[in-house]
C-alpha cells in the first residue's frame, strides 16, 4: 500500500469520524448555530483564496453551478446530516452515507443518462437493501418516541446523502476548468451566505458558557477537517490510486463512524447494523471492480 493509499483513508477516516463528532456537539450546540460556525471556521482558513483577480476569470455559468453545488452540497448537507445524526446512531448514520458511491451512480443514471453496467446495477441494489435493513430494524423495535426519532434521522442523513450526490455530479463540469481547492472556497462562501439567516438568531441569545470546552474544540475541528483537510486528503490522493482501488476505501467510512458511536457514545451496533454495513461495502468493492473515477468528497 503507497502513501496515496493511505491519504485517501485517512480522508474515509475523516468524514467517517465526524459523522459521531457531529453528534456529539449538536447535543449541546444547536444545530442552526453549529452549521454557522462550521462555515465560519472554514470561511477563516480559505478566506486567502478569494481574491479580486481570480473571482473576475469565473465565468456566470459557472457561479450559477458554484451555488448549485453549495445549495446541495453544502449548505443541504450540513443541515440534513447533523439534525440526522441528532436523531439516529452514529453507526447507522455512518452506514447510510457510506452509500453516496450508489447513490452517484443511481443520479448519473437519472440525470446525467450515464447508463449503469450490471455491476453498478447491484451496487445500487445492495445500497438500498443496506438503508432497508436499518429502517426495517428501528421499525420492529416498536413504535415508540425513540423509535420515530431513529427513522426521522435516518431518512434525513438518507437526504444528506442524496445532497452530496448532486454536489459530486455537479461538480463533474467544474473540475475541468476549476481548481478543486478554489471551488471548496467558494461554495463553502455561499454555504455561509445561505446560513446566515438561520444560524444568526441563535449566535446571539445562545448560552456559549454552558458548553464545554472539549465541545468547542471539537466544533473548530469539525470546520477545519470537514472542510479543507478531508477533501485535501481525497483529492491528494485520487490523483494517483486507480479509481477500481479507490472505490473499496468509501467502505473506511461507516467503520470509523461505528468506532466513534461504540468507543466514545457509548453506542452497540446490532446485527441489521452488521447485515447493511455488509451489503454497502459489498456493493463498493462490486463497482469498484470496473470503476473508472471516484468523485471527491467535498462537504
Amino acid at each position: 500500500m503507497n502513501r496515496y493509499s493511505l491519504f485517501l483513508i485517512a480522508a474515509m477516516l475523516l468524514v467517517g469520524s465526524n459523522v459521531g463528532i457531529g453528534k456529539s456537539i449538536v447535543a449541546f450546540v444547536p444545530v442552526p448555530l453549529f452549521a454557522l460556525l462550521r462555515f465560519v471556521i472554514a470561511m477563516a482558513a480559505l478566506w486567502p483564496l478569494l481574491r479580486i483577480g481570480k473571482l473576475r476569470r469565473v465565468r456566470k455559468g459557472e457561479w450559477m453551478n458554484l451555488f448549485l453545488q453549495a445549495l446541495f452540497g453544502t449548505f443541504g448537507f450540513t443541515l440534513l446530516m447533523l439534525n440526522g445524526v441528532h436523531r439516529t446512531s452514529a453507526v447507522a448514520a455512518g452506514v447510510i452515507t457510506s452509500t453516496i458511491p450508489a447513490v452517484v451512480a443511481l443520479f448519473s443514471w437519472l440525470f446525467l443518462k450515464e447508463r449503469p453496467d450490471g455491476r453498478a446495477l447491484a451496487s445500487i441494489a445492495l445500497a438500498i437493501l443496506g438503508v432497508v435493513v436499518i429502517n426495517l430494524a428501528h421499525a420492529e423495535r416498536g413504535s415508540g418516541a425513540s423509535s420515530e426519532s431513529s427513522f426521522a434521522g435516518n431518512l434525513m442523513v438518507l437526504g444528506a446523502v442524496c445532497c452530496e450526490s448532486l454536489y459530486i455530479i455537479l461538480s463533474r463540469r467544474l473540475t475541468q476548468t476549476l481548481a478543486p481547492i478554489d471551488i471548496c472556497a467558494y461554495t463553502h462562501l455561499f454555504g455561509l451566505l445561505l446560513m446566515l439567516p438561520l444560524g444568526v438568531s441563535s449566535l446571539v441569545v445562545f448560552d456559549y458558557a454552558s458548553v464545554p470546552v472539549s465541545i468547542w474544540t471539537l466544533v473548530l475541528w469539525y470546520g477545519l477537517s470537514a472542510s479543507i483537510f478531508s477533501f485535501w486528503l481525497w483529492m491528494k490522493g485520487i490523483r494517483h490510486v486507480p479509481g477500481s482501488l479507490a472505490g473499496v476505501f468509501s467502505a473506511v467510512l461507516p467503520v470509523a463512524a461505528a468506532v466513534y458511536g461504540i468507543v466514545f457514545l457509548d453506542e452497540r451496533p446490532t446485527l441489521a447494523h452488521g447485515a447493511a454495513l455488509a451489503c454497502v461495502i459489498a456493493g463498493i468493492a462490486l463497482a469498484s471492480l470496473k470503476a473508472r473515477r471516484v468523485p471527491p468528497v467535498a462537504s
